[in-house]
């Protein structure tokens, strides 16, 4: 992908791509969780993180890699105390539920989210 996604859909949308043209197959519910997921981080860094700033996807031995850059040192949370009829707090659950490894970088311009999701 060159350069940084306007939106959530651009960056779900090269994750596919990259997905459908691995060497090796991916089953859908793997697809469907990459996709979710990419969407989640990507749509967190724009509305909680100050903005997008860098995106980075590749498949490396049967994972998918997200890389996810925004202007924010703060760390994503899940709503704690909220009112249950509130929108909101379930998107970072659920990427610690799906990905295999998480690692949040605090960088000179922000932070940077890392994940792998099993393929």
């Amino acid at each position: 992908m060159r350069g940084v996604p306007a939106r959530a859909a651009e960056a779900r949308n090269f994750v596919h791509d990259l997905l459908h043209n691995a060497d090796t197959p991916v089953d859908d519910l793997a697809l469907v969780d990459a996709l979710l997921v990419t969407t989640e981080l990507v749509t967190n860094a724009q509305r909680h993180g100050g903005g997008l700033i860098g995106f980075t996807a590749r498949v490396v031995d049967g994972y998918l890699e997200l890389a996810v850059e925004d202007r924010s040192e703060h760390c994503p949370r899940t709503a704690v105390s909220r009112d249950p009829g509130a929108p909101g707090g379930y998107g970072w659950p659920l990427v610690e539920r799906l990905a295999r490894t998480i690692d949040i970088a605090v960088t000179a311009t922000g932070k940077t989210i890392r994940v792998t999701l099993p393929l």
